[in-house]
């Protein structure tokens, strides 16, 4: 397996092996024991799916509280470009970013502990996003910032103005409005 550490603590990019033959691949996607070797022990308890058009931003999201989640994010069909946005408030690296070109093709997966903020883009029609997290859903706990705050100033891969969003995330505050939701 191969990890990938970023210079923002906590986050990795997991490339698990795959064996290929006349068949298509196999590749073990996740094992408690070897994630846990690497350090990431979390406890998974739920996976999640989505589907997108080439262009649709889904983010900037996380939820607060005992429900805070950490997610492992793939993609079955298609690509991204996956995003993390360190939002710990004591934390050296507050407002910087990681961000990783994720497809079925390259098999990587990214890890997004607590305390991060998550978006990504499709970059293909038809993209099948799975992740797995480690807090269960609560609405009352969700919290999101501006996919396009300037003060992040993200790289997002489109093309100007063809980003596709939902009227929820068109709505959501600038970064300033994440300072306290997590102590480092």
């Amino acid at each position: 397996m191969n990890v990938q550490r970023f210079h923002i603590d906590g986050v990795m990019l997991i490339t698990p092996p795959r064996f290929a033959d006349s068949r298509g691949f196999f590749s073990e996607t996740y094992s408690v024991g070897k994630f846990t070797e690497i350090g990431l022990g979390a406890h998974f308890i739920q996976d999640n799916q989505s589907r997108s058009h080439k262009g649709v931003v889904r983010g900037l999201h996380c939820q607060i509280g005992p429900n805070a989640q950490g997610k492992l994010v793939r993609v079955l069909k298609g690509s991204i470009w996956d995003v993390a946005i360190d939002i710990r408030t004591d934390s050296p690296t507050y407002g910087q970013h990681v961000g990783a070109t994720l497809s079925a093709e390259n098999g990587a997966q990214l890890w997004i502990p607590k305390g991060f903020l998550h978006g990504f883009c499709a970059l293909e029609a038809d993209t099948d996003v799975m992740y797995k997290v480690d807090g269960a859903y609560d609405r009352a706990a969700e919290r999101g910032i501006m996919w396009n705050d300037p003060k992040l100033a993200l790289p997002w891969p489109l093309e100007r103005g063809s980003a596709i969003v939902s009227d929820k995330d068109q709505e959501l505050p600038g970064l300033e409005a994440a300072a306290g939701w997590f102590a480092a």
